[in-house]
């Protein structure tokens, strides 16, 4: 009955962000335990300081953090929801942590991984990519940014 109660709950938190905004990007980064009340602090700051509502949960035996921005298209345009995701990653780098913890990199996350990861490391990545995918046709357009891009959207 407790777990069935926990379950209930845990499905309850989509419909009900549902009603502060119509629209959110889910977050989902890890960062080391130790560092979870900071990070909390940080990112409740930057929802603060940019007027977007941010509702944090997760997986918090194992640091994976799923802070929701709450936004309004008709209202908050898609670059301040951008700009507070990637402000939202950086705090999630800076205290040693990762930029997915289980949602992956994908597009939008795309642009962050050159703070995230260094550029031998990147480099390695692209060239395992290349070894398996030499045609690109695997996921093009993910996870690693181009080559020749280097300023962020």
């Amino acid at each position: 009955a407790e777990a069935a109660a926990l379950w209930q709950a845990r499905r309850s938190v989509s419909p009900a962000l549902g009603r502060i905004r119509p629209q959110r990007m889910n977050e989902d980064i890890v960062v080391p335990r130790s560092a979870l009340p900071e990070v909390v602090r940080e990112i409740r700051a930057l929802g603060d300081a940019s007027g977007l509502p941010v509702v944090q949960f997760g997986h918090i035996g194992d640091g994976n953090l799923h802070p929701n921005i709450l936004y309004d298209p008709r209202r908050e345009s898609p670059e301040a929801v951008h700009d507070l995701a990637h402000r939202i990653a950086l705090v999630a780098i800076r205290h040693g942590g990762v930029l997915s913890g289980e949602h992956g990199i994908g597009t939008m996350k795309r642009p962050f991984m050159r703070e995230a990861v260094d550029p031998v490391t990147l480099a390695a990545l692209r060239d395992v990519k290349r070894a398996l995918d030499p045609a690109g046709r695997l996921n093009p357009g993910k996870i690693l940014p181009d080559e020749d891009a280097h300023a962020h959207p």
